[in-house]
């Protein structure tokens, strides 16, 4: 059944009973009498009744009033949907178009917009362009004269003195354009949302998997290809494509984003060039000797950057800073800009904004888990990810190129790849499994020990196979359950927390909060290794909590969540992305998003039935 209604008339007759706290969102903290008449033009009367009825008919008039037309025609059948299915068809219909962006004529401006450019005296954004790369270079100036950009073209060799002094003038770094005859684009990527316009590592890989589910694997393979352009010109795949992010990479996932958009395009052609890359990235930034390869022959992270992060908040580091500065006799401020222009010279904190860097460039901004020594750790995560190149490149070279895959003057073979992926696995075990515990822990490789912490990222060998059959046995009989809360997997457990200190401040990547990626690679992890019973009640769980909430709060689907109070209501640093909107969201959050796509890919048909019910989890396992 269909209601064609007047749109302005109904949105204000339906804010003015029902949105009682003035938000322009109807949720349950809202006062209303949740029961509304929604009156077609002809008269007819349909009563809607409950919060998730009325926030949707309020979704609907917003996408409706779009375009140039007063009536618009709703279906019933949206405004009751099943609430799982709507959350779906939200990503795949509306949240990816909203997410997507580029470095050109048309995206340009959602670039100087930007928040983040707020504070530049000039309201000019600064584009970053590589030294090779003379057609950027002549596209952007070309684009100076009718939008507020000034294009500065990088040195050729870019060191972390160079990156530091860029730090009072920020800017976007150019990622790849294509030119098709006399039209130029630049290849679109997809954001996180909200505040994030910028291109992230790993947040774009995670992003993939969904793209893939939803039919877009265009948008996944041009995300490689702004991978590649990455590695090609800043060394590297950024943390994201802001100038102040050139010294610092992010976990990698590169092989398996060149070989998920393979099994979509079958492109030898396309493969090869970015399989060419990706070893290129393996060797030089994770191989590489005395740098991000330890002495015991595992990697860690290791950002390369120079003195105070220009990306934190206000106010970040006072409590950091403020015994040196009290010590100097100067106020934090004074201290910040002596700090920075090397007229206060402080090896004390130069170890700690190493270490505070590095933990950003794991992704774990922030934990307790690596606070403070993350540069010399030995992590569980980074070695299954890299574990994970590793066998890659042996399958692909192996089945893709007859086990013969020539990269200028190198030759390269399978059983090379295959030998460095058992010695990784053989100094895991030596290094980081735990036989007495059945768990992986860290390795600091300064103090020679293991980091007892018991940590999500401790189940990524599931993800990628590195783990014997005995230690999956292991990892899900003795950590998957400290892990496991009402709204899916912790980052951490809370006794690992709480030895931390319970008197110190949260931290977003610790407990009692879960992240898309995590819950992500153990499902992965779970369906591989065969534990099909478990890995549908972590599915499960994670899925109740988001349709739960997306039902609660106008189809809010947000950057992070309290999983033991299956909560979007997060209080810890930065806040949470995504719940700040208005009517609608239009982009959820961009690997939330993905999660929830990859998850319904778990359940059975039985379990998505009793998801579109709301059954809580209790009632089901």
């Amino acid at each position: 059944m269909e209601f064609k209604v007047n749109i302005a008339q109904t949105l204000k007759e339906l804010l003015t009973q029902e949105d009682t706290d003035g938000d322009k969102k109807i949720t349950i903290n809202d006062q209303g009498p949740k029961s509304f008449a929604l009156t077609s033009t002809s008269g007819t009367i349909h009563t809607l009744k409950g919060t998730y009825a009325l926030s949707n008919l309020l979704q609907e008039l917003v996408i409706a009033g779009r375009g140039d037309q007063s009536v618009a025609t709703i279906p019933l059948s949206k405004l009751e949907e099943p609430p799982a299915d709507r959350v779906s068809r939200m990503i795949r219909n509306y949240f990816w178009d909203g997410l997507t962006r580029s470095i050109d004529a048309d995206g340009i401006a959602a670039l100087v917009s930007d928040t983040k450019n707020e504070f530049l005296a000039e309201q000019q954004l600064k584009v970053y362009v590589p030294y090779q790369d003379q057609m950027a270079y002549d596209y952007y100036k070309a684009l100076e004269a009718a939008h507020p950009i000034e294009v500065v073209r990088l040195p050729e060799d870019i060191s972390a003195r160079y990156v530091a002094d860029l730090n009072d003038k920020p800017g976007i770094l150019a990622l790849r354009l294509c030119q098709e005859g006399d039209v130029v684009l630049g290849a679109p990527f997809v954001v996180p949302g909200g505040r994030f316009n910028e291109m992230y590592g790993w947040d774009s890989y995670f992003e993939s998997i969904g793209l893939h589910l939803d039919g877009k694997s265009h948008l996944a393979q041009s995300m490689a290809d702004n991978f590649q352009y990455q590695i090609e010109h800043y060394g590297k795949i950024l943390n994201a494509n802001r100038s102040y992010y050139l010294t610092r990479t992010q976990p990698p996932f590169y092989s398996s984003q060149i070989r998920e958009v393979f099994e979509k395009n079958k492109d030898v052609q396309w493969l090869a060039s970015h399989l060419a890359t990706a070893i290129k990235e393996y060797e030089t930034v994770w191989m590489a000797p005395g740098k991000r390869l330890t002495a015991i022959g595992l990697n860690r992270f290791l950002a390369e950057g120079i003195g105070i992060t220009p990306e934190a908040e206000f106010g970040h580091y006072d409590a950091v800073l403020k015994p040196y500065a009290d010590q100097a006799g100067l106020s934090i401020e004074a201290f910040i800009e002596a700090y920075a222009n090397g007229s206060i010279i402080n090896s004390e904190l130069d170890a700690y904004f190493i270490h505070d860097r590095t933990v950003r460039e794991s992704g774990h901004d922030t934990s307790y888990r690596i606070e403070g020594r993350c540069a010399d750790m030995a992590l569980v995560e980074l070695n299954a990810f890299l574990y994970k190149y590793e066998t890659d490149f042996a399958e692909l070279i192996k089945s893709v190129f007859d086990d013969h895959f020539v990269v200028g003057d190198k030759v390269y073979h399978s059983k090379q790849f295959e030998q460095a992926a058992v010695k990784r696995r053989d100094l895991v075990d030596q290094y980081l499994w735990n036989e007495s515990d059945g768990v992986y822990y860290d390795y600091d490789v300064q103090k020679q020990e293991q980091v007892v912490f018991n940590s999500a990222t401790a189940l990524t060998p599931l993800w990628c196979g590195m783990a014997s059959e005995q230690q999956a046995r292991s990892l899900v009989a003795n950590l998957l359950p400290k892990l496991l809360e009402k709204g899916g997997i912790a980052s951490c457990d809370g006794e690992s927390r709480g030895a931390v200190g319970p008197e110190r401040p949260q931290r977003q990547w610790d407990y009692p909060n879960g992240w898309a990626p995590h819950q992500m690679m153990i499902w992965k992890g779970l369906d591989d290794y065969g534990y099909t019973g478990q890995l549908h009640e972590v599915v499960y769980r994670w899925l109740y909590m988001i349709v739960r909430n997306a039902t609660d709060y106008n189809g809010t689907i947000p950057e992070k969540y309290d999983v033991v109070q299956a909560t979007h209501l997060v209080f810890a640093e930065y806040g949470n992305v995504g719940t700040e909107f208005e009517y609608i969201t239009t982009e959820g959050f961009g690997w939330m998003n993905a999660s929830f796509q990859y998850g319904l890919t778990f359940l059975t048909d039985q379990l998505r039935e009793e998801l579109n019910a709301l059954t809580p989890p209790e009632h089901l396992f």
